[in-house]
């Protein structure tokens, strides 16, 4: 029998994203489980299917005989037309069940563009977005990921976000809900006073803000006594002990990162003073070798793929790397079978383990130095010289490397014109040492390509209280450099500067910003990091509209005393740390890594960890 959906993926392109079906996908019986889960992630297909969160909670969940978790994906906009057209609500991978009456959804927050996908997901299930107008009769709605350590632009939006790493704290979420779905769900209000007592949850609606007249934030107090005046993030401590799914489901298409993902360590100890992530995931934590090849020979066996890739923040940090890329290469060598080291610093790279890695399947290698100078990568901590830059390529050209990407950013605190000048110098000293290498020990051609990102402040780093560049700035900085590069050898991409002024809205914002992503979604705003999608001009206009001024939340700089949005947040990094760093940054002193000296960020108080090697 052909069913309406049937007939509408011959009117969009890459079917497969929709139907489901695929290898390994947990399959059950809808009437034998208590708890239906739609883990939902707002965007497409191919690059939720790369997301390693997605396979770690999905199978988490599925271990459970109570829960069946499916797969809820932002439907592309020619498939969305076609919803429209034919009166059908957003619909789950496996069972193809429409997702409206689902027990819960669970909303990933990897990127704040992804907040307008969120709510047009909700509106294509035909669910209400806002809390408070969701009765009993719809699913209940979580968040978590990144993003959630200042969800406070949708917060109106969601019951509750679980902050910290899922697989800690979502089976006791689940277990509460259970209990009330059992004693006969009839006040969503009694499950969310039971979830708020569970360290990590955080219930939105339980906290009260208010504002004083020039816009700042005067108080964030909770209205419930079941809430608490801090809540603090959840981390798996004994990470080697941390579940982890040895199965993976196979895509139909092809997606982003279309390999074995072996996630090798959570956290890093560098401490660049810009990284979001270097803050929030600490302390860091490894797994032992041996954990990571027996998982490894389990996730190729029972996938197919002929590549694997190691995943961490900085991947050459790792203690056992050398016995684990000694075991993973016996593993994969004889059976061709692609290695992937992604992450290594400059600045203990190893020209050996380069060779052996990529004997199988050879591709370009990426350096972050992030400034063009040394005294804008000391303000930013990133800890790395020209001498190593340098001394790294001259061992890639004298190996044979023929693509080299440098990334930086652009927009950092402290800039000149110098320091973007910068970046253009040491992309020709890295030319340059591609010359200097005889013409018998290098490859024929040399491809150097120089990224730019544009610098955003985010929430619970030392750069948090920091302006943002305008858009005029940035696209100042832009030219400067573009024109400053004489070589056809070096090519220079740089992201457009409207995204980064609407991620530094959002990254930083509060929750009058959730009137404006609804109205921009009214609008016809949707995949905002999808460059050919963005509507900057409506964003522009939903603001207008709404009364705000954008400007207020990312270009102005913040004192020591502002009361910020995410103040209610405790992610274990305490916030007179940050100062210190702040500081530290302004009088250009940099901050050793944590394996060469504590610098008390209060990350030890979880007992985890490089705190407690």
């Amino acid at each position: 029998m052909i069913t309406q959906k049937d007939k509408i993926l011959a009117c969009v392109e890459k079917p497969t994203r929709y139907t489901g079906g695929e290898l390994n996908e947990a399959v059950k019986n809808a009437e034998d489980v208590f708890v239906r889960f739609g883990f939902c992630f707002p965007d497409t297909y191919e690059i939720a299917m790369s997301h390693l969160g997605l396979k770690i909670l999905y199978y988490a969940l599925n271990r459970r005989s109570d829960t069946w978790c499916e797969r809820v994906f932002a439907p592309w906009v020619d498939m969305q037309e076609q919803m429209r057209r034919h009166n059908m609500r957003l619909w789950a991978l496996e069972s193809g069940d429409e997702i409206t009456h689902f027990d819960m959804l669970g909303f990933t927050l990897q990127y704040e563009l992804s907040y307008s996908n969120v709510v047009r997901m909700l509106m294509d299930a035909q669910i209400p977005v806002r809390a408070r107008e969701r009765g009993e009769e719809y699913p209940i709605i979580c968040g978590g990921g990144p993003c959630a350590y200042n969800a406070e632009p949708v917060a109106d939006i969601f019951d509750f976000f679980m902050l910290g790493e899922g697989e800690d704290v979502i089976n006791e979420v689940v277990d509460e809900y259970v209990k009330w779905k059992k004693s006969g769900k009839t006040n969503k209000k009694d499950y969310l006073e039971a979830i708020a007592r569970i360290e990590g949850v955080y219930v939105p609606s339980f906290y009260s803000v208010e504002y004083n007249e020039d816009n700042t934030i005067r108080s964030i107090a909770p209205n419930n006594p079941n809430a608490k005046p801090k809540i603090k993030k959840r981390i798996m401590r004994d990470f080697d002990k941390a579940y982890t799914p040895d199965n993976i489901i196979v895509p139909f298409g092809e997606v982003v990162h279309d390999r074995v993902m072996l996630e090798i360590m959570r956290g890093c100890l560098r401490g660049c003073r810009f990284c979001q992530a270097g803050y929030i995931y600490r302390p860091l934590r490894e797994r032992g070798s041996d954990t990571l090849l027996d998982l490894a020979d389990k996730l190729l066996s029972c996938s197919g793929y002929d590549e694997i890739s190691l995943s961490s923040l900085s991947s050459s940090d790792y203690s056992q790397l050398k016995e684990l890329t000694e075991g993973l290469l016996e593993m994969t060598e004889e059976k061709k079978i692609g290695l992937s080291l992604p992450s290594l610093r400059i600045d203990n790279f190893s020209m050996d383990l380069m060779r052996r890695v990529q004997a199988v399947r050879k591709s370009g290698i990426t350096f972050a130095p992030e400034a063009g100078t040394q005294r804008l990568r000391d303000i930013i901590n990133k800890n790395i010289t020209e001498e190593n830059v340098l001394d790294s390529t001259a061992m890639l050209f004298r190996g044979g490397w023929t693509n080299v990407k440098l990334y930086f950013m652009i927009g950092l605190p402290g800039e000149t014109d110098d320091d973007v000048l910068g970046i253009a110098d040491l992309a020709q000293k890295v030319l340059d040492v591609y010359f200097s290498v005889p013409k018998e020990e290098r490859a024929k051609n040399i491809n150097i390509t120089v990224s730019t990102s544009s610098f955003v402040p985010k929430p619970f780093t030392a750069f948090q209280w920091a302006p943002q560049n305008s858009r005029e700035s940035l696209i100042y900085k832009q030219n400067i450099l573009k024109n400053a590069i004489r070589s056809r050898r070096i090519r220079y991409n740089w992201h457009y500067s409207e995204t980064s002024y609407l991620e530094g809205v959002f990254a930083r914002g509060d929750r009058r910003l959730c009137d404006v992503i609804i109205k921009a979604v009214e609008k016809g705003c949707r995949f905002d990091s999808w460059a050919d999608h963005f509507k900057f001009d409506k964003w522009m206009e939903a603001f207008e509209e709404c009364g705000i001024d954008p400007d207020f939340y990312n270009l102005r700089e913040r004192s020591y005393d502002e009361v910020l949005p995410w103040d209610h947040i405790d992610v274990g990094v305490t916030k007179s740390f940050l100062m210190r760093e702040n500081e530290r940054a302004k009088a250009g002193i940099t901050t050793p890594n944590c394996r060469e000296k504590c610098a008390g960020c209060g990350a030890a108080g979880f007992n985890a960890g490089v705190c407690h090697e």
